[in-house]
């Protein structure tokens, strides 16, 4: 086993902290056994987002990467949807008065709500059920994984509100999730992708019963959280990186990483149990 470091308690101070007694504002935050489910809960309106919602999903996800008692994340929504899009009073409405600089600090938060989800270290979850539209259809997008059911209904539907389809880094992922063509015929005509036809593209990992989608995508996150999750963490830190990098890049990046995760207590732990024939138990250090 390896010697454990003892941190200093200033350093600590400013880059690890508890985030399961957080006081979430403008939708609902549950963290159990490691596992943080968000459920965007405005039901009548199919769980809309809000200028207030924007910022707060932004900053918690920010918060993330400090976070020692969150491990894995499950997003969802309430009542049968995953979530609307943006609010047509509260977001669309007040845009159309606005000025370019004020736009433009809209269009900005609402990347940064992209930026942070894939900058913290752990595995995001979406249980996606319903309607999954316009930034609901974004926020899917840029969780790790996606759940859904035979119901969903997918739309990048910016196309039909005249705006471009580039809309929160879409024009980035959605081409690697489910190809360029399939993306850019989603992209211009704003269409819904059901539910079956998103597991065959590739954009749902797998379709669960509607009464069984949420218990399902919490099971593999706590599956998630309960590994190697300093090792998860720089798994999806290199999933993200590596689109820009050459092949050579990314294998030298992969070789210092991997190198890295040697150093890790749970690499130790997982040879003593498998030499004592036992299952590891990782503790993400």
């Amino acid at each position: 086993m390896t010697e454990t470091s003892t941190l200093d308690p200033a350093l600590a101070a400013g880059n690890r902290k508890q985030l399961a007694g957080y006081r979430a504002e403008h939708f609902l935050w549950e963290v159990k056994e490691g596992v943080a489910t968000i459920t965007l809960d405005r039901p009548d309106r199919k769980n809309p987002l809000t200028f207030d919602s924007y910022a707060e999903l932004r900053d918690l996800f920010g918060q993330l990467k400090y976070a020692t008692d969150v491990h894995a994340v499950v997003v969802t929504g309430a009542g049968g949807n995953f979530c609307s899009g943006g609010d047509v009073h509260e977001i669309i409405g007040p845009l159309v008065q606005l000025k370019a600089p004020d736009l433009l600090m809209f269009t900005r938060m609402t990347g940064d709500l992209v930026k942070t989800m894939r900058a913290c270290p752990q595995p995001i979850v979406a249980a996606v059920d319903g309607i999954c539209a316009g930034a609901g259809a974004i926020v899917a997008m840029a969780s790790d994984i996606r759940f859904g059911t035979a119901r969903s209904k997918t739309a990048f539907l910016f196309n039909r509100v005249g705006l471009a389809g580039c809309d929160m880094g879409a024009c980035a992922f959605l081409p690697r999730l489910i190809g360029q063509g399939r993306a850019s015929e989603l992209l211009y005509t704003g269409r819904s992708l059901g539910g079956e036809e998103g597991e065959r593209w590739g954009f749902f990992n797998r379709l669960c019963a509607p009464e069984d989608l949420l218990a399902q995508a919490q099971a593999l996150a706590l599956e998630l959280a309960q590994g190697p999750t300093f090792a998860n963490g720089i798994t999806k830190t290199m999933l993200h990186q590596e689109w820009a990098m050459t092949i050579e890049q990314a294998i030298e990046a992969e070789a210092q990483a991997q190198a890295i995760c040697m150093l890790t207590e749970d690499f130790s732990r997982a040879y003593h149990a498998f030499v004592a024939k036992q299952k590891p138990r990782f503790e993400g250090n």
